[in-house]
């Protein structure tokens, strides 16, 4: 078969191409960006970064799964928080969505951790809470009508009260079983105990973001990818178009955008809902790749000018070093799960053995 796949290769030889420049290009980069100089900033200040990330390993019946978050505080000297757990989870079609949900929640933990016990005068969270906050909602599974029903401020409180007593890991577990929320499936039906717990696990999430955006002015959300074509409605992102079409230090102009989730959040709607982002797109070196920021108030143009210069002056090779220093501490990879499987003396089969025979 790879023969013919080979084959394949050289009969369709440069068939996905390269974006080509019109006379269009020009014209809209005149408007829309502006290379420019970007200083250091001489301010004093504090400054931390976040990141998270997740890996798993399929076995037969369940999988094995481990979930981290980090954040990095630089006040003179480098300071970390972090949090991680290793979780057993049955095979879900969602399994992706429901990880995803539980890093995000140990991130904005640990962001809080560090706004409150730091009190620094940054945070940067790689990727977009904007983003974050526009798909709210799981995907991969319905809410179930008895977790929706029974919403109301008893189990606000309930949440408020737990997440200002636990600083780390998960507390939907011990609310979905202390209200009994959910009746649980007493025929092991994995699948439904798994979409109760997705539904909850961002519900934790939307009350956590709430509290990360009561110190929004501290709050700088960094994406090295997006696929928003807002500035230049090309049909390609508008981080590729200027990745492609521009090589100088600089920035586009600044757009400001709401919230457009279509449903009602199950708490703070109106909080969500009236919230106004500012964003745009800088290179702090030449050559390197565009960034999109967003800052969930809207700043004036001389707030966000004063603010790419203290991110510069923490950039090595057009990133914040913070960001990446995160990132790289962060990672699960593949061959962490094995030493964890290993440690953990998990030796369950995946049925690929079978492949070595």
């Amino acid at each position: 078969m790879l023969n013919s796949l080979y084959e394949k290769a050289i009969a369709k030889r440069g068939f996905i191409h390269a974006i080509d420049s019109d006379s269009n290009v020009e014209s809209q980069l005149e408007y829309n960006w502006f290379d420019r100089l970007i200083e250091d900033s001489s301010d004093d200040f504090t400054i931390a970064a976040g990141d998270g990330s997740f890996n798993k390993k399929k076995f037969l019946t369940s999988n094995f799964c481990a979930v981290g978050a980090e954040s990095i505080i630089y006040d003179g000297e480098i300071k970390k928080i972090e949090d991680s757990d290793i979780f057993d989870v049955p095979n879900v079609s969602f399994l992706d969505e429901l990880l995803s949900n539980y890093m995000a929640i140990y991130e904005l933990k640990c962001a809080l951790r560090t706004l409150k016990e730091y009190n620094v005068d940054y945070y940067m969270f790689d990727g977009s809470i904007l983003g974050d906050l526009q798909n709210a909602f799981p995907k991969g599974a319905k809410l179930p009508s008895n977790i929706r029903d029974n919403l109301d401020d008893a189990v606000l409180n309930e949440f408020e009260r737990r997440l200002s007593i636990r600083k780390y890991g998960l507390v939907f577990p011990e609310i979905r079983d202390s209200l009994k929320l959910v009746e649980m499936p007493k025929n092991d039906d994995f699948n439904k105990i798994e979409e109760y717990n997705l539904h909850l696990a961002s519900i934790e999430k939307i009350i956590l973001l709430k509290e990360i955006l009561q110190y929004r002015k501290k709050i700088i959300s960094i994406s090295k990818t997006s696929s928003d074509n807002e500035l230049f409605h090309w049909n390609i992102p508008d981080i590729a178009f200027l990745d492609k079409f521009t090589q100088k230090q600089g920035m586009s102009i600044i757009k400001y955008r709401s919230v457009y989730e279509k449903a009602a959040f199950p708490y703070f709607n109106d909080f969500f809902k009236g919230l106004t982002f500012t964003v745009f797109y800088v290179r702090f070196q030449d050559n390197k790749n565009v960034l999109k920021v967003e800052l969930p108030y809207k700043a004036s143009k001389e707030e966000v000018f004063d603010l790419i210069k203290k991110i510069n002056v923490l950039s090595v090779q057009g990133y914040p070093y913070l960001l990446n220093k995160a990132h790289n501490d962060v990672v699960i990879t593949d061959r962490n799960i094995k030493e964890l499987l290993k440690i953990a003396k998990v030796y369950e089969t995946t049925n690929r053995e079978v492949m070595s025979w």
